[in-house]
């Protein structure tokens, strides 16, 4: 009888086993499907009542700002937009000041992204009502909404900078991966229309975004960079390790882009556009290593310490509108982090040193430019 009751436990352990075998390798396999659930707000975006709207009257409405005679002494102004920091839950905008998102910009995004811009000009970066990480792992109506939703508030921001910041100082634009679909709107609406601001447009900054070549042709108001000492152009990249086949079809069946005003549709087969950051022009041409100025993590580090560069760690070429990288020889630049870290934006700038010089030589060459003629219409 013993024997007898002793297999049968352990036939229920082996079962047990079985059992939990199934349900840990149904939870791997499913595993994006559970966390895109977790993060659905799951109420429909036209009965959700949005976080209340930042204040850009307050200083607390801005993750950067000059005080006092701060960055006085730069030569420009640098409006940036953040990248993606919210993964999402309840809510389909993140609440300006969400405290676990807000740790994720200070510590990870300022330091790697807007930190490279800091010896160019004052930085003034928004926070703002943000589209969650959700909405980028779904191509829903109400995803969609939300990034509607979340212009609005860079917009304003913009507009209250000019109000009371702007102290007519050549003007840089960037945005980074969320924030950079959203600044593209913003130089199409705000600055490609107003010939002033063009006149002191440096250049615009759209890294980890892909948007249509096709907008950005020689005879557009804004057109691509096809050289580092020209001034008033985009530039513009959506990156990739060489053969990472999942990430490119990710950037070009996923991406979305402004068509018609706020209309957010698939790119459709266009071709991203692609200025290599080594190069800082538009071009197929391979840029060797060699050419690189200086990667690093930057995450955790001080606002204003200069960081330590790791100088050629990587190749660059564009292809089919995509930035092909070779893999950084430094482990400190590789992916690491939760799921949905690993969603966002790297934690670290592999083009940190090159984006500097690239701001740089930008400002200088408007410097040089001789003042456009601006005409009033007449009345």
């Amino acid at each position: 009888m013993s024997g007898r009751f002793k297999g049968f436990k352990r036939w229920i352990f082996a079962g047990c086993v079985l059992v939990l075998g199934i349900v840990l390798t149904a939870a791997f396999y499913w595993r994006y499907d559970i966390l895109r659930t977790t993060l659905d707000p799951k109420v429909p975006f036209q009965t959700y009542d949005p976080p209340p709207a930042p204040n850009y009257a307050d200083p607390a409405a801005w993750a950067l700002l000059p005080r006092g005679a701060t960055g006085m002494d730069r030569a420009a102004d640098v409006f940036f937009v953040h990248p993606t920091t919210f993964d999402g839950g309840r809510d389909w905008n993140a609440p300006f000041d969400q405290p676990k998102a807000d740790r994720y910009l200070n510590r990870v995004v300022l330091p790697n992204y807007a930190a490279p811009f800091s010896r160019v000009g004052r930085i003034f970066a928004p926070h703002y009502r943000q589209a969650s990480l959700y909405t980028f792992l779904t191509l829903r109506d109400d995803a969609r909404e939300a990034r509607r939703f979340a212009y609005g508030d860079v917009r304003d921001a913009f507009r209250a900078w000019r109000d009371h910041y702007d102290q007519g100082r050549p003007l840089v634009l960037v945005g980074v991966e969320q924030g950079g679909s959203l600044l593209a709107r913003l130089a199409a609406e705000e600055i490609a229309p107003d010939p002033a601001l063009k006149a002191r447009l440096a250049g615009v900054y759209l890294i980890e975004t892909a948007v249509p070549a096709d907008e950005y042709g020689p005879a557009a108001t804004i057109p691509a960079c096809a050289r580092r000492d020209e001034a008033g152009c985009v530039v513009a990249w959506a990156s990739l390790t060489d053969g990472d086949f999942q990430k490119a079809q990710e950037w070009l069946g996923r991406s979305l882009t402004w068509r018609g005003g706020d209309q957010l549709e698939n790119l459709n087969g266009r071709k991203p556009l692609c200025v290599n950051p080594l190069l800082g022009a538009q071009t197929d041409e391979r840029a060797p290593a060699r050419l690189n100025l200086g990667s690093v993590n930057a995450t955790g580090l001080e606002w204003g310490a200069r960081p330590a560069f790791l100088k050629r760690q990587v190749w660059a070429q564009c292809e089919n509108g995509l930035l092909h990288t070779g893999r950084p020889k430094s482990a400190s630049l590789r992916d690491t982090g939760s799921w949905t870290d690993r969603r966002k934006v790297d934690g670290f700038n592999l083009f940190w040193a090159d984006i500097e010089a690239d701001a740089a030589a930008r400002v200088a060459a408007l410097g040089k430019q001789e003042p456009p003629v601006i005409r009033t219409p007449a009345p």
